[in-house]
Parts: structure tokens; C-alpha cells; sequence
């Protein structure tokens, strides 16, 4: 046990942070904070709460500030080194974890356990310890800390040895694979991971679909949870931000260029995702390809506005799958367009206010995920569509077990299905659009990011 205690009452750790820096030219640090649920919710427990955000350097710029000393109050971050990093969080976390829990293998050829994934795993192992080490030395006596992901999954049993006065949570924003797939991973690993989070206090899921999972993998693996909680909680949408941010200046200037784009009286089909494998871009692409041609009746009538953000581009299976979306959305325009008319809107540079002005503008919005721990974008857009939109949703998304009664449900990997779903959604009247958007918005927010927060901070104080 640590022999000195620090000063931090709540404490969350993450891979990333809520800041992020840059260098500039002149050698100047620039600070850019971010959003999303745990920011909202460390600043809903208040200014004196005694919190603290332990996260990773993430680039140069981020090494930079630890190096002089920069960081900002309230978040300390944590310079390990780059290689180790590389290991851990592109090796392991992300070729590996994030593989197994979305299902992602083609397993004829993949994964393949050897000693390249054992040197990446022992950094993996390190990468956690320094998270561990560091909320042991920050952390007050009896303080709370809310551990988050797969990039972490060690750190409660770690720190559980080091201070086994905490309160420790741990939060999975993933789904969490059935005991089956689990299983491929090498026995040991897999038996580490497990323990590592059963060395929390609470572990929380996005739906109950996901707890099961997790689980069902300590009971098949492990001998079950013993002690440990497992609790769900439902994070939902931000609907107050999202409804201010939606009606400032620029999110109506990308509304009009939008409308260029489309074209006066035409409906919309929106979805708006990172190039990640698991949120189905191309078969979704397929799909509009496919109602395009089986109901020729939406021709020049609907266009598809995709936008589809590169993710983790310095894998190289992630630049072959944006190359794809790419070579898709032009196939579908060169079999469809017409001189006034192009069928899909391709945007692939991140642009949050015309994310915004794409929700607003939606007729249709389609969530297909081959598998997702939620879908905020299935949250969203209802809670931001000037006129109401019809959710085409994955049966494998997270979100499906709350939205599911109001929005079009889809097997991801049927294309014609899908296609049909599109035709459906397309075919609501404005009365049932309007009000099947109601419904989905108010369960979309039934759990602000705040409140989420909250209510597992309460959980692991008992």
C-alpha cells in the first residue's frame, strides 16, 4: 500500500484527455480542449469536488507540454514513452482488443498469436502499470476513480494492489464479445484481462447485452465476478448542447452549402461515422446502391449525404477501408448520376458543425454497425432534425436495445434488406416521421452524459 496519500477526491483515467496541444511555428504551445461525456461530467460533480483526469501524451505536441510543465489544472498527463505506446495502444488496444470485441476477425487468416503480439503485449502490461502508479500517487484516501476502455483493462487490479482503499470503477464504451470469440485469445491473456477488471469495485456496460457478455466470459473462464459489480448504464445524448450548437452561425452556413449539394425538394438519407471496420460504411453505401436501382422511383429524388471521417489512418487496414468508401460513393454516382443530380454527397474531412447541419437536414438517418457498444449518431440525429427523421438502425448496435421500438431495425450484413429499409423509411409521412423522431429523441436523452456520470460515482460510493 502506497504510504502517502494524494489530494484528488474523483479521478478518471483515459487514454486520451480533454486536451490535446500543438507547437506552433514560433515554438508556442496551443492548447484544444474536447467535449463529450466525461467532460461533462467532471464538470457536473463541481469546482471543488477534488478531481483530477489522469491520461496519455498522445503526439509531440502532448510530450511537449509535459516536458515544459504546461499542462492545465485538474488533468495530468502521462508522457510514456512513444514506442511503448505505439505497442499498446495500436498493437493491443486497437489491433487486438478493439478487434475481439467488435468481431472483427477473418479468422481463416487472422489473428496470429507470436512473439511480435507477446513484446507488444508486455507493453501493453507497462502502459497500464504507469496509469496504475499514477492514480495511486494522485489519488486521496477512499477517493473514487473511474477507469475507461479496453486501452485500460489492467489498471483496476493493478491499482487494487497498490491502494486497496479506493473505490474503483471501470467503464467499457465497447461491446464486450460472447465467451466464444473471447476465447481466442491466448489463455493466459485472456485470464489477465479478466482479472484485471474484476479488480474493480463496479464495472459498468452500455447495455445489458454487453454485462451479460462480460459475464458470461468470467463464468466460463475465470470461475465468475466473485465480489465485483456489474451494473449498465445507457449514456444518451447531450440534447440540450446539441439543440443550442445546432442553430449557431456556421452550422447554418453548412446547412446552405448542403443544400447546394443536394439539390431544392430532394430527401435526405444521412449517416455521419469515423472509417472504422465496425460501423459498416460500405454495405451501407451498397445498399442505397441497391435501392437505386430496385426502386427507381428515388431517382433524383433522395441523396445520400455520407460522411465518413478517416480513423486511425497509420493502420493500414483502416486507409484500405476509406480507399474503399471512396471507390464505392464514386461507382454508385457514375452508375446514377445525372447532370443535376449526384446520388451520394461524399464529405471525409471532419467537420463537427456540418455533422450538425447533416442531422438537421435528415429525412433518413442510417446507423448500420456491423457491431457498436452504442451509437451516439443514432441519438443524435433524432434529438437535431428540423422535421423529424426515421432511424434505420443495426440490430447490433448498442442503441438498438432502447431505440429499436421507433426506428427501422436492419441485419447489417443483408444489403437488399437494408435497401428495403431505406425504401420504408423514405415512405413515412411527415406526421409519423415527426413523431417517431419525438419518441427516439426522448430516449436518446433519457441519460445525459452528465447524469451517466453521476450515477456511477454514486454507485461506487455506496
Amino acid at each position: 500500500m502506497a504510504s502517502t496519500f494524494g489530494t484528488a477526491r474523483v479521478l478518471v483515467a483515459s487514454n486520451r484527455g480533454p486536451v490535446s496541444y500543438e507547437v506552433g511555428e514560433d515554438g508556442s504551445l496551443r492548447a484544444r480542449r474536447g467535449g463529450g461525456g466525461l467532460v461533462s461530467g467532471l464538470s457536473a460533480i463541481g469546482p471543488d469536488a477534488g478531481a483530477l483526469w489522469v491520461c496519455s501524451a498522445m503526439g509531440g505536441g502532448d510530450r511537449e507540454a509535459v516536458r515544459r510543465g504546461a499542462g492545465e489544472d485538474g488533468v495530468r498527463m502521462l508522457d510514456v514513452p512513444a514506442d511503448v505506446h505505439a505497442d499498446a495502444y495500436n498493437g493491443i488496444a486497437n489491433s487486438v482488443l478493439w478487434f475481439v470485441h467488435h468481431m472483427l476477425y477473418q479468422t481463416p487468416l487472422e489473428p496470429v498469436f507470436d512473439t511480435g503480439f507477446r513484446r507488444q503485449w508486455a507493453s501493453y502490461e507497462t502502459y497500464n502499470r504507469a496509469f496504475a502508479g499514477a492514480l495511486a500517487e494522485e489519488a486521496a484516501e477512499g477517493a473514487v476513480v473511474l477507469v475507461q476502455d479496453y486501452h485500460l483493462a489492467l489498471v483496476p487490479g493493478m491499482l487494487r494492489e497498490l491502494r486497496p482503499d479506493l473505490r474503483i470503477g471501470h467503464f467499457s464504451h465497447t461491446p464486450w464479445a460472447p465467451a466464444d470469440y473471447f476465447r481466442m485469445l491466448p489463455d493466459d491473456i485472456a485470464e489477465r484481462l479478466l482479472r484485471g477488471m474484476l479488480g474493480a469495485d463496479r464495472l459498468g456496460f452500455l447495455t445489458r447485452r454487453w454485462a451479460d457478455a462480460f459475464t458470461g466470459c468470467c463464468e466460463a473462464l475465470v470461475g465468475g465476478t466473485g465480489d465485483t459489480a456489474v451494473g449498465v448504464h445507457g449514456l444518451g445524448a447531450d440534447g440540450e448542447f446539441l439543440r443550442e450548437r445546432a442553430h449557431r452561425p456556421d452550422v447554418e452556413e453548412r446547412m446552405a452549402a448542403l443544400r447546394g449539394e443536394i439539390g431544392e425538394g430532394r430527401r435526405t438519407v444521412v449517416r455521419v461515422d469515423r472509417t472504422e471496420l465496425s460501423k459498416n460504411i460500405v454495405r451501407g453505401l451498397l445498399a442505397y446502391r441497391r435501392l437505386l436501382a430496385d426502386r427507381p422511383e428515388w431517382r433524383e429524388r433522395v441523396v445520400h449525404v455520407a460522411f465518413a471521417y478517416p480513423s486511425r489512418q497509420d493502420l493500414a487496414v483502416y486507409r484500405e477501408y476509406t480507399a474503399e468508401v471512396r471507390r464505392v460513393a464514386d461507382a454508385v454516382n457514375a452508375e446514377f448520376g445525372t447532370p443535376g443530380w449526384t446520388p451520394v454527397v461524399l464529405h471525409v474531412k471532419d467537420d463537427f458543425a456540418r455533422s450538425l447541419a447533416a442531422y438537421r437536414m435528415a429525412d433518413v438517418a442510417l446507423v448500420n454497425p456491423i457491431r457498436d457498444g452504442m451509437n451516439l449518431v443514432a441519438k443524435e440525429v433524432p434529438v437535431v432534425s428540423d422535421r423529424g427523421c426515421v432511424l434505420v438502425l443495426s440490430r447490433e448496435a448498442g442503441a438498438y436495445e432502447e431505440l429499436g421500438a421507433d426506428a427501422v431495425g436492419v441485419n447489417p450484413y443483408d444489403v437488399a434488406a437494408t435497401a428495403e429499409a431505406l425504401h420504408e423509411a423514405l415512405s413515412v409521412g411527415d406526421g409519423e416521421r415527426a413523431e417517431r423522431s419525438r419518441r427516439l429523441a426522448a430516449a436518446a436523452t433519457a441519460l445525459p452524459p452528465a447524469r451517466w456520470f453521476l450515477e456511477q460515482v454514486e454507485a461506487l460510493r455506496g
